[in-house]
């Protein structure tokens, strides 16, 4: 899962107005387990998306890189979120029931890199503490956030207004999940309540159902069936997940109008491929017919 926190309204004052300014608005695109194994935000890459714990590893790394023209400093932490049955994130600081942190199991170094342009960096992170593993799922995120210049170059200078100066700095980060699991680890997945709608843009709803002890994440692939029989792909989507703690996903999916398919014909076939690592675990297929 990716989580991109992308830009802060940061507000300086000389005088404490706190009823007539911005603090801080923190915009979050939220893209669990996005496929893939290299992802950018900003003038960083970051890769892999999604770190995982099992069987006998113990280490990993992840590998950063600056293609942007200024060098840049990004500071790494520990936070942890919880999925909501619709697929958002909300930052908590407590586990919900049944929800355990990886966190206290981890070591990660280095805790604050700063790249010049071009240039690449590793980070380790190792594994903890495993004689305190319980059997199941561990989950937190890695946050790489930019640590903005003090004085970044070129910045013109803040505008004033009756003893408030306010200034605008870009901040850039991504989250990525870091899971353990520990002993013996399962889950399952079905599809329910599936329907298609078209009033303004074609939508097809469904419900991921998961059972189980650990988080299950797949790809996700909607082709149209004319009544002849051709079929044509109207949507694929990698890397969507539900996490241990959530019991279902609702999820609406946007398909695609440029195919030149008919909609009020035929048929969607769903495909939701779950993966473990490399290897494909289950194929979960249904059917919704159009009219």
């Amino acid at each position: 899962m990716l989580i991109i926190k992308n830009y802060v309204a940061a507000v300086h004052t000389f005088a404490n107005h706190r009823s007539l300014l911005v603090k801080g608005c923190i915009i979050c695109v939220l893209l669990l387990g996005a496929g893939g194994s290299l992802m950018a935000q900003g003038d960083l890459l970051i890769s892999p998306q999604r770190i995982m714990f099992e069987g006998n590893r113990k280490s990993q790394e992840i590998n950063l890189a600056n293609v942007g023209k200024d060098t840049a400093t990004y500071s790494i932490s520990v936070v942890d979120y919880r999925m909501t049955d619709d697929g958002g994130f909300e930052e908590i600081k407590e586990p919900d029931p049944g929800q355990r942190f990886a966190g206290p199991f981890l070591r990660f170094f280095p805790r604050k890199v700063t790249l010049a342009p071009n240039e690449a960096q590793v980070v380790k992170v190792q594994l903890i503490k495993t004689n305190e593993l319980t059997t199941g799922e561990y989950r937190s995120h890695l946050y790489f956030r930019a640590v903005p210049d003090e004085k970044p170059l070129g910045e013109a200078p803040a505008k004033k207004d009756s003893g408030i100066s306010i200034h605008l700095t870009p901040i850039f980060g991504i989250t990525i999940p870091v899971i353990i699991r520990s002993g013996e680890c399962k889950a399952d997945v079905t599809l329910s309540d599936l329907s298609f709608s078209a009033d303004n843009t074609p939508l097809l709803h469904m419900v991921f159902n998961r059972t189980g002890n650990i988080s299950v994440y797949g790809d996700l692939t909607v082709d149209h069936i004319s009544p002849s029989g051709k079929t044509t792909q109207v949507r694929w989507a990698r890397g969507i997940g539900i996490y241990s703690t959530n019991k279902i996903r609702r999820t609406d999916v946007e398909l695609d109008t440029d195919k030149n398919v008919d909609f009020h014909k035929g048929k969607l076939h769903i495909s939701y491929t779950v993966q473990t690592g490399d290897k494909t675990v289950k194929n979960v297929e249904a059917d919704v017919a159009l009219h």
